[in-house]
């Protein structure tokens, strides 16, 4: 076996993304960092390197641990690579609402401000 594997090919390989032309895309876009540098796709990748891949606005770390080329199931997928991201902070997520949605519900408000963190008013519950 070979001592590196293409970037994007190791990506789509331990499932982190889908296909490989959306790895290959993240890589183009600088959503793929290997050891602090954004990388082409075509960059190899060997083992102990580590990797920031950002999806859905959020950083996953990565630590290369076996070098695959094909896709292999999730068991296998999850002993080629440490995941070392630290866990999400629930306080950090922000209530989002649709545009034009109108004023939220008692009901509504209520789950906002609890997500917020804030103490229910004290003429409720």
């Amino acid at each position: 076996m070979s001592e590196s594997v293409r970037i994007d090919s190791w990506l789509w390989a331990v499932r982190v993304y889908k296909t490989r032309s959306a790895a290959t895309t993240a890589c183009r876009a600088g959503h793929v960092r290997l050891n602090g540098e954004k990388v082409k796709a075509s960059q190899p990748v060997r083992i102990g390197d580590e990797l920031r891949v950002r999806i859905a606005g959020f950083d996953r770390i990565l630590v290369v641990r076996q070098l695959l080329t094909k896709r292999v199931g999730a068991p296998l997928a999850a002993l080629a690579a440490e995941d070392r991201t630290p866990p999400r902070d629930p306080v950090a997520m922000v209530a989002v609402r649709d545009r034009g949605a109108g004023r939220p519900t008692k009901r509504e408000r209520r789950d906002i401000d609890r997500l917020r963190g804030r103490a229910p008013h004290p003429d409720e519950d």
